[in-house]
């Protein structure tokens, strides 16, 4: 069995802990549904990507950059509908001030990159997708985490 130094167990449970614990969503998912997932507010967290850090690795070591995508959905139709991007917005804004409070996720990680200094920033782009029958107005974050010493390096 090969020896696994990156924890996304702990590292996303503390991530998704805190879109629990903002009391605003009717599920939190660690997938991205394929399937409507229902009405309401909901989140998803899921890998998105993963890289080496040069600048934060060493001689012996690599640090990682892991990369979550975190997907907020609420049903476009919902009524009324101009309080979707309202409540879609204020849901972001809730996580963006969790992972701002917490930017190493109770330990499990080194940093979450808020600024980008490995990459992009954490940050939101909204549009719409379908899924089913049901047109979902939605928000996908980029929460992009820092691990120092996921990898060791061996000549």
């Amino acid at each position: 069995m090969i020896a696994v130094s990156l924890d996304l167990i702990a590292s996303r449970a503390a991530a998704m802990s805190h879109a629990q614990e903002l009391g605003l969503f009717e599920q939190v998912l660690d997938h991205e549904p394929t399937s409507a997932p229902g009405s309401g507010l909901i989140y998803a967290l899921w890998v998105a990507d993963l890289t080496p850090v040069p600048r934060r690795s060493g001689l012996n070591s690599v640090s990682a950059r892991l990369e979550l995508a975190g997907r907020v959905l609420m049903p476009a139709d919902t009524e009324p509908q101009g309080d979707v991007d309202v409540a879609v917005l204020g849901a972001v804004n809730g996580l963006f001030n969790a992972y701002c409070g917490d930017f190493d996720l109770g330990g499990t990680v080194a940093i979450v990159d808020l600024l980008g200094m490995h990459g992009g920033p954490l940050r939101a782009r909204f549009g719409y997708t379908r899924l089913d029958s049901t047109t979902y107005r939605v928000a996908t974050l980029t929460v992009p985490l820092i691990i120092n010493d996921a990898w060791t390096e061996v000549p």
